[in-house]
């Protein structure tokens, strides 16, 4: 018997989450084969059997919280299968014949005014014509009986209003949040609290990397089998920014300010229930095909739940590319407790006027979040334009 236990995601890391059990008991796994999926502070991943055999129980359900090294499950190495125990089936009940039929009462007569009041024709006359029900009424004639004073009064009265309507009941659908999507929402309440946020947008003319890149995708995807996009372009401006204006890669504890030798760019990768950053570490070493390759290799293992906790930690800096998706500029939250985070937006082409005519060129919004505690807008926009003016002034072929 062997026991599945919470593992420990980095050292940082003292609890997960089971967001979901990828084997059933009575189902066989085989070792490394993947068992679990499991939510922690830093990365979501599946989990791999540590022995081959039967899952003979579950000991914590999904969505629970706990501990590591917590037994989370036992897998019987024999291979044997506890037997399934069919559910028990309730006998149907006799047959009974079918009720005899309880016969329907005539409808009762329509209510009389009292026999011992009898009505004049002129207030027969007006309740036919105002459709009244004299028996509701209170006469005050001799005998209680129904006068012509009556009917007008009662006609005079205003009728009491109609109760309120019962308010429609929403078309609702509760549903928790995920994990994931819990600490999504705290890391970036937190960052909002913690930072003084201020965005700065540039236009950024990618005229000349996009006939680069236009001239060199198909032998690049024949070179290395995978898509040059324009995300590595950037990458590569930013990191080259990041060593002139290094204040942008460092972080703030507390009153101390932590200047990072390394330039570690978190790349924002969307997943179908929430956001990652993992990160490109050493990315001012890295020309546009390294970087394109790294991209690549983490934005997919990120999906697939393959990432491990390390390769989420110690960005220096972080890029969040919503132009993929159409978006022209965004203002994106920093990435705690890092001081800065660059959006990039679609790359279209625009009409521009240069030497007073009119051309077309390939135009992006690119917007720098910062934290305005320790970057000040001057430095901001000067990081910016370095950006600016690597991208424009781009003569770095990529084979």
């Amino acid at each position: 018997m062997t026991d599945v236990v919470m593992p420990q995601m980095g050292e940082s890391i003292v609890e997960g989450t089971l967001t979901k059990w990828l084997k059933k008991p009575g189902e066989r796994v085989e070792r490394d084969e993947p068992l679990f999926e499991i939510s922690t502070d830093k990365v979501d991943t599946e989990i791999p059997s540590p022995a081959a055999g039967v899952v003979s129980e579950i000991l914590v359900e999904e969505g629970k919280t706990v501990g590591i090294d917590t037994v989370l499950a036992r897998i019987e190495e024999s291979g044997a299968v506890a037997p399934v125990v069919p559910p028990a089936i309730s006998p149907e009940p006799p047959a009974s014949s079918p009720p005899t039929p309880t016969p329907t009462p005539p409808p009762a007569p329509p209510p009389e005014p009292p026999a011992s009041a009898p009505l004049s024709p002129l207030v027969r006359k007006l309740a036919r014509e105002h459709n009244l029900d004299l028996t509701q009424m209170q006469g005050t004639g001799a005998g209680g009986r129904i006068t012509k004073q009556d009917v007008e009064a009662h006609l005079a009265t205003p009728p009491p209003p109609p109760p309120p309507a019962a308010a429609p009941q929403p078309r609702t659908r509760i549903e928790p949040l995920s994990p994931m999507r819990i600490k999504i929402a705290e890391h970036m309440v937190l960052s909002k609290r913690t930072s003084a946020h201020v965005t700065t947008v540039h236009r950024v003319d990618m005229t000349k990397v996009a006939r680069v890149r236009e001239r060199s995708k198909a032998d690049f995807q024949a070179a290395y089998g995978f898509s040059l996009t324009y995300l590595p372009f950037f990458t590569r401006a930013a990191a080259a920014a990041l060593r002139h204006f290094p204040l942008l890669n460092a972080s703030l504890d507390g009153n101390n300010i932590i200047h990072h030798n390394d330039v570690n760019i978190g790349i924002a990768v969307a997943l179908e229930n929430g956001l990652i950053v993992p990160v490109v570490r050493a990315a001012d070493e890295k020309n546009v095909a390294g970087l394109q390759r790294a991209i690549v290799d983490l934005a997919t293992r990120a999906r697939s739940r393959q990432l491990k906790p390390d390769e989420v930690q110690g960005g220096t800096f972080s890029i969040t590319n919503f132009g993929s998706y159409g978006s022209l500029v965004g203002t994106p939250i920093i990435n705690q407790p890092q001081v800065a985070i660059m959006g990039v937006g679609t790359v279209e082409k625009t009409p521009v006027v240069i030497d007073d005519a009119i051309a077309i060129r390939s135009i992006c919004l690119v917007s720098l979040s910062f934290d305005h505690r320790l970057i000040d807008g001057a430095l901001a926009d000067q990081f910016m334009s370095k950006v600016k003016q690597v991208l424009e002034d781009w003569s770095e072929e990529v084979l």
